[in-house]
């Protein structure tokens, strides 16, 4: 059975970081890509970065492009979104979410048929 599940999620001040995991099990991981999504109250999901199954092909939202890292660890089947720079409006539950790709990866979430529960982040004075 597919199975994501994130951890790493907390409250932080701003300027400060976090490292999301996502731990995956139940598939071949390394034919899956893996993208990170969050969902604020009273907003929409919204795609934040992804990675393609091998690590090569990388995409990011633009609000977060140089504050955000994602990677992954295919040998641990798990994924990483690596938070620095966080801001107030940062605060949500992020996602992550495998869907079966050729070494591609694209921010919609259509694309992505397994998803985790997600884990809340807090960016707080």
């Amino acid at each position: 059975q597919l199975q994501l599940v994130e951890s790493g999620g907390g409250l932080v001040q701003p300027g400060g970081s976090l490292r999301l995991s996502c731990a995956a099990s139940g598939f071949r991981f390394d034919h899956f890509a893996i993208a990170w999504f969050r969902q604020a109250p009273g907003k929409e999901r919204e795609g934040l970065s992804c990675i393609s199954s091998s690590g090569t092909v990388i995409n990011y939202q633009e609000s977060v492009k140089g504050r955000f890292t994602i990677s992954r660890d295919n040998a641990m089947n798990t994924g990483y979104l690596q938070m620095d720079s966080l801001k107030p409006e940062d605060t949500a539950v992020y996602y992550c979410a495998a869907g079966f790709a050729n070494n591609w990866c694209v921010l919609s979430a259509p694309n992505y048929n397994s998803w985790g529960r997600g884990t809340q982040v807090t960016v707080s004075s």
